[in-house]
């Protein structure tokens, strides 16, 4: 693919993710998007990062939008055979990219008060929605080595996704289309204190430890979203 538009490198993120109903999750996603299963399970995920070197194609990062710290919930979706990922809430520490995003991708970002702070191996990470009552505290960290999903694993099937979508009030469907090399992920530890970022979207979370996954850095190419329907 040519023409990517946006680069992000996303560091020292967390994927949480808990096994939840298909049924209660499907009333949540538009309709015009496949709901994916795995093991007869739709799968939801809280996924704390920072974003470092943000910057347009051919231009300089810019500090104003270069890094900040990014907080999402999504779930796993396909559209005309493409599988993606498809967000219920994206919450981020600076409003111009806030702005910027929600007018380009047409995601639901939301502007938050957040704070990562590094205690040797672990990351504290606090997020407080400014608008409504999301918000996650706790902290996480790698503990173990580093290695590639397997294809057909439970591990692949969350996180070698290369779309998202987003779909207009009109009906129509959006998807950016995403590249980076397979993730490298590590088995993680997370001391979760608070965490109301599903249930501020009407999800209620299964009251069991959730699938814990770390990545120290993935560098991405973003590139503009296309209508495909």
């Amino acid at each position: 693919m040519n023409g990517w538009a946006i680069f992000q490198s996303w560091r020292d993120l967390l994927f949480a993710h808990w096994r939840v109903s298909w049924d209660g999750l499907r009333e949540l996603v538009p309709r015009q998007l496949t709901l994916e299963r795995f093991d007869g399970s739709a799968w939801l995920a809280v996924t704390p990062f920072r974003i470092a070197d943000q910057h347009i194609r051919y231009t300089p990062p810019l500090p104003a939008i270069a890094a900040f710290p990014e907080l999402n919930v999504r779930t796993y979706v396909r559209y005309q055979d493409v599988p993606g990922v498809f967000f219920f809430s994206l919450d981020a520490g600076n409003r111009l990219a806030v702005a910027a995003a929600r007018t380009l991708y047409r995601l639901p970002y939301h502007s938050a008060q957040m704070r990562i702070d590094v205690d040797g191996d672990w990351f504290r990470y606090h997020s407080r929605r400014k608008q409504g009552e999301a918000e996650f505290v706790g902290g996480y960290r790698p503990v173990g080595p580093a290695a590639q999903a397997a294809p057909g694993s439970l591990e692949h099937f969350l996180t070698e996704r290369y779309a998202l979508y987003a779909v207009l009030r009109n009906g129509s469907v959006l998807r950016g289309d995403i590249q980076h090399p397979p993730w490298l992920l590590q088995p993680a530890e997370a001391r979760i204190e608070r965490n109301t970022m599903a249930s501020a979207k009407g999800i209620e979370l299964p009251d069991q430890a959730p699938l814990l996954h770390f990545s120290r850095r993935q560098d991405t190419q973003i590139w503009l979203p296309k209508l495909v329907s």
